[in-house]
């Protein structure tokens, strides 16, 4: 019913107490027999940064690390605890490319699963839109191996490894010009 890589299949002890008695009672709860504690999987935050060079072509990223070596991704990534998506957002850039974002604007959210490390995180994916004041003194950094920029109609979404950028930027194509 549920993937070998979904909570209900991987999580078996209790992270309160370490007990086995911790049976999923529901697709996305876990209750322990033992110490009564309630676990519930839930939607990770993360971003994605959509900028664009002057020529209105989209930045897309390399992944350096696992999940999805070496495919192609837009810059971003989750959100640290009591950070705000904007937040988050600017500092990944910063991590990723060495740049100051000047210019931040919500575009729309997606869902997604994350796998890492054989465990599916449930992820809900916030795309803004971003401006700089300049692209030339970025440099691939972190878990960025290199970056290049796309027009949005030879993008191959099948080269993009999860759902929600495919989404994101069906939802670009979609709205071009109204951004």
């Amino acid at each position: 019913m549920y993937s070998n890589t979904h909570p209900v299949n991987v999580l078996k002890y209790c992270p309160r107490c370490g007990s086995a008695h911790f049976p999923a009672t529901g697709s996305r709860s876990f209750k322990c027999d033992d110490c009564s504690f309630n676990y519930f999987v839930n939607s990770s935050a993360a971003v994605a940064v959509l900028l664009f060079n002057d020529k209105g072509e989209l930045l897309l990223t390399r992944r350096a690390i696992e999940p999805h070596f070496g495919k192609q991704d837009l810059p971003g990534g989750f959100i640290d605890p009591m950070e705000t998506g904007e937040q988050a957002a600017v500092r990944e850039i910063q991590e990723e490319l060495g740049i100051e974002i000047n210019s931040l604007q919500y575009f729309c959210s997606f869902p997604n699963e994350y796998i890492f490390s054989g465990y599916s995180v449930f992820t809900l994916d916030l795309a803004f839109l971003a401006k700089t004041d300049s692209l030339l003194k970025m440099i691939a950094m972190d878990d960025v191996s290199s970056f290049e920029f796309h027009k949005l109609q030879d993008i191959d979404l099948e080269k993009l490894p999860s759902i929600s950028m495919k989404n994101i930027i069906k939802e670009l194509i979609q709205r071009e010009g109204t951004y």
